[in-house]
Formats: C-alpha cells, sequence, structure tokens
C-alpha cells in the first residue's frame, strides 16, 4: 500500500526553487484504499471559498452531495476540521451534519448524528471583554465569539492587522495568569485557552471507531492547520496544503475549487459513475 500511495501524487510539474511539494492526490488510485482511509478535511479556504466575513462562507452546489457520498465509500471515516465551532459548522452544511473536530481541537463529534464532546472550557469572561474592546479600533473589525476562543477578523480592515496585534500583546501583558494563546490567520487573530490544538484533536479522534486503525489524508490551507500537518507522518498519513506551498506535506492544490474538483472524481471513481 506504501508504493502504491507514493504514487497517488502526480509527479509530471517541475520542482519548485525551494524544494516545496507540488504534487496532488490523483484520485483513482485512492479508490482501492477507502476502506483504509480517514479523510480529514478543512473548511475555510480548504473545501469553501474564503468569504469577506465568517458569515458570508457559502456551499457550492454538489459539494454536500459529494461529502455524503464519500463518506458512505470510507464507512463514515470523513471528518471536517475546522477553527468554526461545531455549530457554526452545522449551520453552514445545513441540513446535512458530519463528524467533525471544531474550535481548532476544541469540541467533537464521531458521526454525523452523535453527541458534541467539548474537550475545554469556555474562554474568561473578563478576558473575552477585554479582547472585545479591540474592535472598536477601526470600523471592519469584526468579532467573533466561539464560547472557548474569540476571533478578532480584519479582512474588511488590513490596516488594522499591526494595531489589533499590539493590542492583544498588552492585554496578556496585563493579565499574565490568563493561559492563553493567539492563533495568528488569514486576516484573524484567535485568542484560545493554551493546551489544545487541532493536532490533538486529530489525535483523539483517530483513536475512535471508526477512524482507528486506518491512515489519515488530510487538506489543509492556513496556518492553524500546521499542527495537524506536522503529525501526519507519525500515523503514515498524508497530508496537502492549499493555495500555498506549505512544507512538511505531500502536495498542494491551487484553490478550493480544485480541492472540491479532487472529491467529486474520487467520488466518480469510487462508484463508476458521474455524481455530477
Amino acid at each position: 500500500m506504501d508504493q502504491e500511495l507514493s504514487e497517488m501524487q502526480r509527479e509530471d510539474v517541475p520542482p519548485q526553487e525551494d524544494d516545496a511539494p507540488d504534487a496532488v492526490p490523483v484520485p483513482h488510485l485512492l479508490v482501492p484504499h477507502l476502506n483504509e482511509t480517514a479523510m480529514l478535511l478543512d473548511i475555510d479556504g480548504t473545501l469553501l471559498d474564503l468569504a469577506p466575513t465568517p458569515r458570508e462562507a457559502w456551499v457550492p452546489p454538489g459539494l454536500a452531495k459529494t461529502l455524503n457520498g464519500l463518506l458512505e465509500k470510507t464507512s463514515g471515516a470523513l471528518a471536517l476540521v475546522s477553527g468554526r465551532s461545531l455549530n457554526d459548522i452545522d449551520l453552514i452544511f445545513a441540513p446535512e451534519q458530519y463528524p467533525a473536530i471544531g474550535g481548532h481541537g476544541a469540541e467533537m463529534r464521531l458521526s454525523a448524528d452523535g453527541d458534541a464532546v467539548s474537550i475545554t472550557p469556555p474562554l474568561d469572561k473578563e478576558l473575552k471583554r477585554r479582547l472585545a474592546e479591540i474592535a472598536r479600533i477601526s470600523p471592519g473589525i469584526l468579532l467573533e465569539d466561539k464560547g472557548y476562543s474569540l476571533a478578532l477578523h480584519y479582512r474588511l480592515a488590513p490596516h488594522a492587522k499591526d494595531a489589533i496585534d499590539a493590542a492583544i500583546a498588552l492585554i496578556r501583558a496585563d493579565m499574565p495568569d490568563a493561559a492563553v494563546e493567539v492563533l495568528p490567520g488569514k486576516c484573524v487573530f484567535e485568542i484560545k485557552p493554551a493546551g489544545f490544538t487541532e493536532a490533538n484533536g486529530v489525535r483523539a479522534l483517530m483513536r475512535q471507531a471508526p477512524f482507528a486503525g486506518r491512515r489519515p489524508l488530510f487538506i489543509g490551507d492556513d496556518v492553524t492547520d500546521e499542527s495537524v500537518f506536522e503529525i501526519m507522518p507519525e500515523m503514515k498519513g498524508l497530508a496537502f496544503s492549499v493555495g500555498r506551498r506549505a512544507r512538511g506535506v505531500n502536495g498542494y492544490f491551487d484553490a478550493p475549487r480544485d480541492v472540491r474538483a479532487f472529491l467529486a472524481n474520487l467520488l466518480d471513481d469510487a462508484t463508476g459513475a458521474p455524481t455530477r
């Protein structure tokens, strides 16, 4: 299987100067191994195109059908992995529900109809209040309260990035006992309790049925996904980034549309007939 999975990557692209990976998986070579594979998929910037605000994220026609088909073909071993809360994920994909890791590992659901399990307590209320005041720095800064974390989005106010960063640093210095960490992402700073990561969430997920004993295939795009990229080798898994040539991955996709096309083609090959 190792040799066949290594052949899943396309090798007809010239090497890059920085020796970054440039291969993408070939769908039909993965089909025989779907019963041994756990598919782990980031959402924003991976499955979905990035939107100006989190609430404007949009699920393209056909994506839910593709995910449902692959969920069946993997016997339930497909999970969404996101910084969004499980409630937010469900709203975006409604009426569908999927196994998922939410909040960068703060909560988890092992099956589409399963119960959510919280792994970390909510962020301190006083700390949230202080951080929420940062949104007053400039119009266009959007506040997203996820319960266990708080995100400050500045896609609509890119000029405010440094001011937001400095304000967060001042609050952390003023509250040294608050055990938190800051996750910088694509036009966002997210503040969450220290001690849990997406990688920890994936490790926990991969110990549970139907994921246990399978080889993970993870696709993600942001710096917040890098902790999962890093643990794929220990699980003999494959990792692919989106929109950039992240180090330590097996290859990359140019854009979310290419990820969606790959997944649709994978389902087509698995069913023996076009699904679109």
